[in-house]
């Protein structure tokens, strides 16, 4: 049976090693920052380097990227998924968060631009729009999801040719998957942004879709209202805005202010 002379003790050895633990668990919580980054799939090579660069900068950042396509994304925020910053692959997305109150108005900035290309691995001659007829599979991002879809068929529509390419589209959950169909040769081409036709090991760009046949491709960012409250996160965002960050996106093919 133990002693009521060793009891005091025992109370306050336990005292001083709860102590002992708030000193040195305390200060890891408060250098450890996390940020969640949310941004369309075809920025995945990109974004991945700069958070490479950003977090040997500041090796107390943890960031966690999750790559899809804009609109699942937007999804994935409405449904309550922890996002700190949301990069989307065209304004769309971003304005329908913004009516729904699920980012903060006064961080929304331009990101970057881009610019949208036809590529494959066919022998069969395609050097513009018109020349799409001869092909019998087209893979494209699914329109109302896939930014670059909606791009596409903008282009298509614009081009007057919906109509005629009726039947031949085959639809992509994101660009990336659109590149992997033309690099394999499941199709016979397909719409891409022009940097995801840089990485492309077999596919080679056919053509650049004309300028005024689409509306501006334009990447914005905004912080989520949980993310605006993030130290990390509007760090973060200050970051993509820099001239190393600027250098990096011209790297990967991206047009910059």
């Amino acid at each position: 049976m133990q002693s009521q002379s060793t009891r005091p003790l025992a109370g306050t050895l336990l005292q001083i090693a709860f102590i002992c633990l708030m000193l040195f668990t305390g200060p890891l919580h408060a250098m450890a920052g996390e940020l969640r980054l949310s941004a369309g799939a075809g920025m995945r090579d990109a974004l991945k380097e700069l958070t490479s660069r950003y977090s040997k900068q500041h090796p107390g950042t943890i960031i966690i990227s999750n790559f899809a396509s804009s609109g699942t994304l937007a999804g994935q925020i409405m449904n309550g998924a922890p996002v700190d910053i949301f990069i989307s692959a065209n304004r769309k997305w971003m304005d329908f968060l913004k009516t729904e109150n699920a980012v903060d108005p006064a961080s929304i900035q331009l990101f970057t631009r881009n610019t949208l290309v036809f590529t494959g691995t066919g022998a069969t001659k395609v050097l513009m729009m018109q020349d799409l007829v001869k092909l019998n599979k087209i893979a494209i991002g699914s329109p109302g999801s896939v930014p670059a879809g909606d791009y596409a068929m903008s282009a298509i529509t614009g081009a007057g040719l919906r109509s005629r390419l009726e039947g031949k589209l085959v639809m992509a959950r994101d660009v990336r998957e659109c590149l992997m169909y033309a690099e394999l040769g499941e199709v016979d081409g397909g719409f891409v942004y022009a940097t995801d036709a840089i990485l492309a090991k077999k596919a080679t760009t056919r053509f650049e879709v004309p300028q005024k046949l689409y509306p501006p491709i334009e990447f914005p960012m905004a912080l989520t209202h949980s993310g605006a409250k993030n130290n990390e996160a509007r760090a973060f965002l200050l970051y993509l805005r820099s001239p190393e960050a600027r250098t990096v996106l011209k790297k990967y093919g991206y047009k910059v202010n």
